[in-house]
């Protein structure tokens, strides 16, 4: 009977759909534990998150013939490397049983897959429709590997207690859950103290909780890989944000238990750093896996564009951020100097290009149409496309993708003109409401991003973030003229959005009822828009687009 056991995490990024990259990360991570390992300490298996040879969340790509042909392919690529005594791996992927599609992981060893289980629990809320594409496993049986007793809950099968406490009736003596958590703020933590450690309180099981990093379109995953031993303390700690290998050692206790040796315990970002490098970490991954050479952004000389180009000049470096100033005859002195001194804090190019002459040809050209029409939004919305025409046309020329730089507040309500600000390839705020966009840039103008390229010292001039928000699209304008104080918006439209409450209970909670009934009235009406609306980092609990999915012909109010 077997009472010593060597497992080594790896805390990997995925390429989506790259299966040979993904593949021989894994056989690269398999040679670094064998090589950094002594004669004596040799890993007996190495863990790989979930499904890290196509990458996580596949969506339809999975419901290709081709994708699923390539995938077993690799899959017996990456069983055949484990013939030479090394290393087992277990490797998630997807299966095919008969039919049916499954989300499942791979023991390899001794030259082949050895056993193979499927997740049972498919989640289907939020980002998550794996209903949609997958069949549920049975409830799985553990997998014997050398003489040792193993539960495989693949992520959320450890997240419901239906699935761990099969297994440990079914004999398993370590859970091993390979995970593709995505970010969110809190999240971590919550992982950690009150999901998995209720599954080992409810087992008496240690578990190996093994999450991926990087990220995939709007998704971003910290890692924030750990070790749970059977009393329910954490053993060991993997860093967030960043890949990583950490070999465990693990023995059997007189009791017949095992138990987990005292390994590294990395510490977490805390907030605000958590955010900021989620933004870092979904835009680089965003415009490097799409072959983009750099951003390019407009740069107002507001906070919302200040702190875009700062994220960027941190996923990036400054030589691959493009900064663009497009004063209209709105535009402040102190709005082109604050501009100017973000991109010489940064370190990046900025442009000058004056909008006036399309301005004034646009009011040319649609006089005879708009003769006898007073001017409103629709001419303060002609200068937003203009930018928006401006910074698609350098996009176009140089290759540069366009950085979008509105925030979530503004999104809710509609407080960004569709085809101009809104239009670009990514945003880095989509789902930061505008006070959190203030204690962002705080926050980076007195500290430097573990992830960062950018500066060290502050990336935005001071009167950025004190001065009163404005577009700036037409005389003395500030955004407090067309909404409520951020102080008060952005809890209303956190009640709104991520409690989905109704006016009378945002009333009950001390809001004004006509600034909430406003409010939310401006809320549903914007969603054309953000149906629209380039990709962006999520950050909370319902961002648009992949938790919020709301109907844009939609006549329900809650009063």
């Amino acid at each position: 009977m077997t009472n010593r056991l060597i497992i080594t995490m790896v805390q990997l990024n995925q390429k989506m759909g790259a299966l040979r990259d993904n593949a021989d990360a894994m056989l690269a991570a398999r040679a670094d534990a064998v090589q950094g390992a002594a004669a004596d300490a040799q890993p007996d298996l190495i863990v790989f998150p979930e499904l890290q040879l196509i990458g996580y969340p596949p969506e339809d790509l999975v419901l290709k013939p081709a994708l699923i042909h390539r995938a077993a392919a690799e899959l017996d690529r990456l069983a055949a490397a484990t013939s030479d005594g090394g290393p087992a791996m277990l490797v998630g992927s997807v299966f095919t049983d008969g039919d049916r599609l499954h989300n499942g992981v791979a023991i390899l060893d001794d030259g082949k897959v050895a056993d193979v289980r499927f997740k049972h629990e498919l989640p289907n809320y939020g980002t998550f429709d794996e209903k949609r594409l997958f069949a549920p496993g049975p409830l799985p049986r553990p997998v014997e590997f050398r003489g040792v007793r193993l539960g495989l809950p693949i992520c959320e099968d450890g997240w419901l207690p239906k699935v761990p406490r099969h297994l440990a009736e079914q004999g398993a003596e370590i859970l091993i859950s390979v995970n593709g958590s995505p970010y969110e703020i809190d999240k971590d933590d919550h992982r950690e103290m009150d999901v998995f450690r209720a599954r080992v309180k409810e087992t008496g099981l240690p578990l190996l909780f093994l999450n991926r990093v990087g990220g995939q379109d709007e998704l971003v995953f910290d890692g924030c890989s750990f070790v749970l031993n059977a009393d329910g303390q954490t053993i060991c700690r993997l860093p967030d944000w960043d890949e990583h290998s950490e070999t465990t050692i693990w023995n059997r206790l007189e009791n017949g238990k095992w138990e987990c040796h005292q390994g590294a315990l990395a510490s977490w970002d805390q907030h605000p750093a958590d955010i900021y490098n989620a933004m870092i970490v979904g835009l680089r991954d965003y415009v490097n896996r799409n072959g983009f050479p750099g951003v390019v952004l407009g740069l107002s000389g507001g906070i919302d564009s200040a702190l875009s180009a700062a994220v960027a000049v941190d996923a990036l470096g400054s030589e691959r951020v493009w900064c663009v100033m497009m004063p209209s005859r709105f535009t402040s002195q102190e709005s082109l100097d604050d501009a100017e001194g973000c991109a010489q804090m940064l370190g990046t190019r900025l442009d000058t290009i004056a909008i006036n002459p399309a301005v004034e040809g646009f009011d040319a050209m649609l006089s005879g149409s708009f003769a006898d029409r007073d001017v409103d939004t629709t001419e303060e919305n002609i200068q937003s496309r203009i930018r928006g025409v401006t910074l698609m046309a350098l996009s176009n020329k140089f290759g540069h993708m366009l950085l979008t730089t509105g925030n979530k507040s503004e999104m809710s309500v509609g407080y960004a003109t569709i085809y101009g600000d809104m239009a670009g390839g990514y945003s880095v705020l989509k789902d930061a409401y505008k006070l959190t966009v203030f204690d962002l840039s705080r926050w980076r103008n007195g500290n430097k991003p573990s992830l960062g390229l950018g500066p060290d010292g502050p990336v935005m001039p001071d009167s950025v973030i004190t001065k009163p928000p404005s577009a700036e699209l037409r005389p003395d304008q500030k955004d407090s003229d067309s909404l409520p104080d951020y102080d008060v918006l952005d809890p209303l439209l956190h009640g709104l959005i991520e409690e989905e409450l109704s006016v009378d209970d945002l009333v009950a909670k001390g809001f004004d009822r006509d600034v909430v009934t406003r409010i939310e009235r401006l809320l549903y009406i914007a969603e054309y828009k953000r149906r629209q609306a380039p990709p962006g980092v999520k950050l909370g609990s319902r961002n648009f687009g992949r938790d919020r999915r709301y109907p844009i012909t939609n006549a329900f109010r809650t009063v």
